[in-house]
């Protein structure tokens, strides 16, 4: 029998399906490769007492991704924000940041950056500070305190279908814990299900925070290679270079030492903060080297 549901954990080739009466079935995709995130709305032929084998990928509103140059990762499917989260202590990768940044605007997602921790006063001013180009982007700087202050994010989150993502020790699964009490305990019983009794962690895990949000947590990000995308791609990415492309003295300007470059223009006069144009920079010369 065919039925339909939502991917809402995943973990390497095993996903676990929810159909709209709230039954889970866990489910392997049919043939070697695996094409299925968390977040899918997929059609499944049951194969027995809560199991199936995924048959088909409906069509996608988003797809936040990352890649290297022969693989990309599937980080979820469906998403309409990206929540990226950083702390106070331990520092965080800006690197990282911006590259999560260009991901999101290439599939259209609304931002939010939450600095996490503010209740360490002296770190979270020094943090602020690095995130100052970010609020001048544009982007909605949050400073929270999850052993606390996690509530105050749920106007933030209503009516959104958001990712969360951030480096390893930011507070992400603390902010989860105190948005959703009985998140580990849930997590526990998806392992079990999807792995028969042996303990995994999920590469991907769909919260549902009422009717109307859900939330998306994925494991800690050490890196995010952006190889999907072209440089035209990564270029638009940056939203507050917008203005200025299409300006430089030469058309195809890299933006990297090219006199006429109208980026270096823009930065040298602070109409865009220089350290947004390194980062580009850097990320351009990464994916790009040989450009």
């Amino acid at each position: 029998m065919r039925l339909a549901g939502q991917v809402v954990a995943a973990y390497g080739r095993n996903y676990l399906v929810e159909t709209g009466d709230g039954q889970r079935y866990a489910c392997f995709p049919r043939g070697k490769k695996s094409t299925v995130a968390c977040g899918d709305r997929v059609q499944f032929a049951q194969t027995a007492d809560a199991q199936g084998v995924i048959e088909a990928v409906d069509a996608r509103a988003t797809l936040f991704s990352r890649s290297a140059a022969h693989r990309q990762k599937l980080i979820a499917a469906n998403v309409s924000q990206l929540a990226i989260v950083v702390a106070a202590e331990p520092s965080f990768s800006e690197e990282l940041i911006n590259r999560c940044l260009v991901a999101a605007e290439d599939q259209n997602m609304q931002v939010l950056i939450l600095l996490n921790k503010c209740d360490l006063k002296e770190a979270a001013a020094a943090a602020l500070a690095r995130l100052e180009p970010y609020a001048r982007a544009g982007y909605r700087v949050m400073e929270i305190s999850a052993l606390e202050g996690a509530e105050a994010l749920r106007p933030l989150l209503a009516g959104e279908a958001t990712v969360l993502v951030g480096q390893s020790g930011m507070g992400k699964s603390t902010i989860i814990n105190a948005l959703l009490p009985d998140a580990q305990v849930a997590t526990r019983e998806i392992s079990a299900f999807l792995a028969s009794g042996r303990h995994t962690t999920t590469q991907a895990r769909l919260h549902r925070l009422d009717a109307g949000s859900t939330l998306i947590d994925c494991p800690g990000l050490q890196e995010f290679g952006l190889h999907h995308l072209s440089l035209a791609d990564i270029e638009s990415g940056f939203v507050e270079f917008r203005d200025y492309l299409g300006q430089c003295r030469f058309q195809d300007c890299r933006h990297l030492i090219e006199p006429g470059c109208a980026l270096e223009r823009a930065a040298q006069s602070g109409a865009i903060h220089p350290r947004r144009l390194d980062m580009f920079r850097r990320i351009s010369r990464a994916e790009f080297p040989h450009k």
